[in-house]
Order: structure tokens, then C-alpha cells, then sequence
């Protein structure tokens, strides 16, 4: 007889603290109730099941038997000596749940099947238990109940309740984190290893490649911190997670938790040009003419932006407005600088800017840094030309590189 309340706390404690249905808990008890009676008293060969009755406390312990086709299973009739079945085992590989060696039949491509009166019961057998037999059904038989269970057997049963756990939290910790893929999440920063550092999520550990770090930022053990959840991984040590500080769609998410027109819809952001911890370029548009997009973002006095900012080490974010008009858009993506004119290649995606000679300076930007996210967030390679006719050379030419996706 089982502690029936014991049993029921564990499995509410479980479901609580790690997310573990209630099912899968049951689950797992009567899987090693089955394994440890298998091991104490079970046959070659058997396939046994736990039934437990949550309302008396009681275990049923049954054998299952596979209806197969006489004539399509091969009988044994020779003993062969154990040591050779175990060489035989292990040369053909065992499924040691249920006995059956996996074998495949050359010529035909089918599974051989060995039979074994322990885990086979014969189709005409089976009829006279169960009318409707057919081959492939799997008949119950009860077991004589037992109690008293010895130690190895009981250490079994132990390591069988501890996988079947940790299968169940992992594939728990994997639907609620899968779920949070493509948005923001916060954790605690544990350790910095090689470069990476490790945030503890509290279910699962997760990973801010040093790749994927804002550069310059320094990182202390214990401090909240957010990060981009760009993907979910599922590994034999469990489930990992991976962050990003440095992703275009950081930036983005963070502005939709500022920006309620955005998490409405009547704001969208079309482009963003990023790069981490200097300077970003911000593209929107918006569904209502009587809404300002860039307004916006940047929200009175600057709080939304500046907010943002903020979280991204007062990185510099420029936001313009989206346009249809190429022309006007390549202009306003090399703000601050004022444009004189925008020639347009549409064979080569290819546009050459005429600038004041006072403001060539502010539109490459440092180290070409203001034409090269200009370039990025257009999708146009743009050259930058000084009114007197002096051509500028922008860094190669600042090719349009596309948005990290």
C-alpha cells in the first residue's frame, strides 16, 4: 500500500516549483514501481506495467504480451548458452525494455521478429482472450501483487523516477522558454567563462556569447540584466538558452515596451541599422496620419528614446520616418546632415548624394560610421559628393549590408 499522501505532495510539489505535470509525475512512479518489480521478481523478456489507484493507494502490477502472426515470427527451438545470447545481444543490439532484438531482413527490408512466450502471444491464442484480436494488440495479464522490494531493485527504481524528472522539466523548461523565443527576458548574471557570460533564468541557465555582448559593457555577478532570447536549445546537459544585447531586434523589443503604439500596431518599425554600443538607425512609419511615428519613439521631452538609450549604455539612436519615395528616404537616412540632391541607379542599387561642403563631414560620420548605417537601413550603396565637385570616398563605398536578422 502506498502513503497515498506523500505521494500527492511530492507530485503537487513538483508541479508547483518545476512546471512538471501532474500526469508525467504519476508516470514516472509507476514506471519504476514496474522496473523495480521487473527486477526482483520479473523474466526475460517481460513486459510488466504499474497501475496505480490514487484513491485506495494500491499498485497493480500486469504483463503485457504482443499479438503476433505465427507464421511471420521465428521460433527457437534450440537453448543456446548464455554467454553466447549475451555476445548475440550485444552484435545485434537489445531493446532492453522489451526483450526484442531489432533485426532486419535483407532481401525483404522487414523486422525479423524472435519469438519470446514471455513478451509474444500467438494471434489463435489471443482470440480465446480476446474476440477481436488482431496482430499488434497488446493484451493485458495480471501479476501476482507484490510488496517487498529489494535494495538494487529499489535503486532502480530511484534512478528511473530521477530520468523520467528531469525529461519531464526539460521538456517543460523548453514549452515555456519556447514560447518566450523573439522577445525580451531578464535573469541574473552568474559568470563570465572564456568570454561568455552565464544568466541564471531561474528554470534554465542561459548564454550572452561574447559576439552578441554590447562592446564596453561590463557585467557584475548577481545584477539583473535583459537580454534578446534569439533561441532555444535543447542539449544532453538540458536546456540552453541564447541571448543578445547586440541584435537589431533588442533595440526593437525594447522600444515596443516603451512605445504603446507600436504594441497597438499603428506604429510599426520598417528597418533598424544597428551597431551595438556606438549608433543605431531607426526606420518607422505609421497606419493613422494623425499620429507622428518618430514622435512616437521618441516621446515627450525624449523620456521613451531616452529610456532606451539608457538600457544600451546611452548608445545614439537616430529615428526617421519611413518612405516609399527612395530618393527622400536615403536623404533622411543620412540625418543629421542636410542633403542637397539624391541621384538614383536602380540597376545597381546605387546612389551618388550631393552635399554642402560643410556638412560632407556629418553625412560620412566618423570612420564613415553615418553613411555605412545609412546604407544598412536603405539597402542602397551610397557615395557622398561635395557641392564644389569633390568626390568623397566613403569606407567601400558604404554597401548596403542587410539588417542582422
Amino acid at each position: 500500500m502506498l502513503d497515498l499522501k506523500v505521494i500527492n505532495s511530492v507530485i503537487e510539489q513538483m508541479e508547483q516549483e518545476r512546471g512538471i505535470p501532474r500526469a508525467k509525475m504519476l508516470e514516472a512512479i509507476e514506471m519504476s514501481l514496474a522496473t523495480a518489480y521487473k527486477k526482483e521478481y520479473g523474466k526475460k523478456g517481460q513486459i510488466i506495467k504499474s497501475i496505480i489507484d490514487l484513491n485506495s493507494g494500491k499498485a497493480e502490477f500486469v504483463q503485457v504480451k504482443i499479438v503476433v502472426d505465427k507464421d511471420k515470427v521465428v521460433i527457437r527451438e534450440e537453448k543456446r548458452d548464455e554467454k553466447k545470447e549475451q555476445e548475440d545481444k550485444r552484435r545485434r543490439g537489445f531493446d532492453k525494455d522489451d526483450g526484442e532484438k531489432i533485426e532486419i531482413n535483407e532481401e525483404t527490408g522487414e523486422k525479423i521478429v524472435y519469438y519470446n512466450p514471455e513478451h509474444h502471444i500467438f494471434l489463435e491464442d489471443a482470440k480465446k482472450i480476446k474476440k477481436g484480436a488482431v496482430v499488434g494488440d497488446e493484451l493485458i495479464f495480471p501479476l501476482e501483487e507484490k510488496s517487498d522490494f529489494g535494495r538494487i531493485a529499489a535503486q532502480t527504481a530511484k534512478q528511473v523516477i530521477i530520468q523520467k524528472i528531469r525529461e519531464a522539466e526539460k521538456v517543460s523548461v523548453f514549452n515555456e522558454y519556447g514560447e518566450k523565443e523573439g522577445q525580451i527576458v531578464t535573469g541574473t548574471v552568474q559568470r563570465m567563462e572564456r568570454g561568455n557570460l552565464f544568466v541564471d533564468m531561474g528554470r534554465a541557465t542561459a548564454i550572452l556569447p561574447f559576439e552578441e555582448q554590447i562592446p564596453g559593457e561590463k557585467y557584475i555577478p548577481g545584477e539583473r540584466i535583459r537580454g534578446y532570447l534569439y533561441r532555444v536549445e535543447e542539449t544532453p546537459k538540458g536546456i540552453f538558452l541564447r541571448l543578445s544585447r547586440s541584435h537589431p531586434k533588442f533595440l526593437e523589443e525594447l522600444f515596443k515596451i516603451e512605445t504603446p503604439e507600436l504594441l497597438a500596431g499603428t506604429v510599426e518599425i520598417k528597418a533598424v541599422a544597428r551597431e551595438a554600443g556606438s549608433r543605431s538607425k531607426i526606420a518607422v512609419s505609421s497606419k493613422d496620419a494623425h499620429i507622428d511615428p518618430v514622435g512616437s519613439l521618441v516621446g515627450q521631452r525624449g523620456v521613451r528614446v531616452s529610456t532606451v538609450m539608457s538600457e544600451l549604455g546611452g548608445e545614439k539612436i537616430d529615428i526617421i520616418e519611413w518612405s516609399d519615395d527612395q530618393k527622400r528616404f536615403i536623404e533622411d537616412a543620412l540625418s543629421p546632415a542636410r542633403v542637397l540632391s539624391v541621384t538614383i541607379d536602380e540597376t545597381e542599387k546605387k546612389s551618388t548624394v550631393e552635399v554642402a561642403a560643410d556638412q560632407q563631414s556629418l553625412a560620412i560620420g566618423k570612420g564613415g560610421q553615418n553613411v555605412r548605417l545609412a546604407a544598412k537601413l536603405t539597402g542602397w550603396k551610397i557615395d557622398i559628393i561635395a557641392v564644389e565637385g569633390e568626390y568623397v570616398e566613403t569606407e567601400g563605398d558604404a554597401e548596403a549590408k542587410e539588417v542582422k536578422e
